[in-house]
């Protein structure tokens, strides 16, 4: 099933995917404005969108996604942009080749996409590419009573709550589908942070 997940999202940007605005939301508009430049990593950058607006407010960013085609385009707008970036084509569940934590871990809409197993792997990676301290900024759809759509579930965001401290929750609908932002903060030291 993995391989028809990749071959749907390559296919996809031989069009334009409906979630690549080419805008960055304004929830991150605001992060950038509250929060001073560290170092940040977008998971499923797509083509880059974010990475170029964290980039040009003096972040140092690394984008990932498994899509060439997305991270060919990510890295040519970045050219184009004038900005510095790292681009990896690579699965969001493997993050071993990260040697130095993150301030920000950025992902909108790309957890709510994996399968469970996959999900798992991603969210228990988190504690370890997050500084002390580091904000794990997501936008997900959240499943609701309905068991054939995509989202996140109760025990996905418990599994999160594990390691990381929710600060935030903005919940809204975004093509008649409940969605949130979720804010966490990964504080070692809390009961929340292991």
């Amino acid at each position: 099933m993995k391989w028809f997940r990749r071959l749907f999202f390559t296919l996809w940007y031989f069009r334009d995917p409906p979630w690549d605005t080419n805008i960055s939301p304004p929830e991150l508009i605001e992060f950038m404005n509250n929060h001073a430049p560290g170092r940040a990593i977008d998971l499923g950058c797509g083509t880059g969108t974010n990475v170029i607006a964290l980039a040009q407010h003096h972040w140092q960013v690394v984008g990932v996604d498994y899509v060439r085609k997305a991270i060919r385009t990510a890295r040519r707008k970045a050219r184009q942009a004038n900005i510095q970036a790292e681009f990896r084509i690579g699965n969001v569940t493997n993050l071993d080749w990260v040697t130095q934590p993150f301030d920000l871990v950025l992902d909108i809409g790309c957890l709510h996409s994996l399968d469970a197993a996959s999900r798992q792997k991603y969210i228990s990676n988190l504690k370890n590419v997050l500084s002390p301290g580091g904000i794990f900024l997501l936008y997900a759809f959240v499943k609701g009573s309905d068991s054939t759509s995509t989202g996140l579930t109760d025990a996905d965001l418990d599994r999160i709550a594990v390691d990381l401290d929710l600060a935030a929750r903005e919940d809204g609908q975004e093509r008649n589908r409940a969605s949130s932002w979720f804010t966490y903060q990964f504080s070692p030291s809390s009961p929340g942070g292991s």
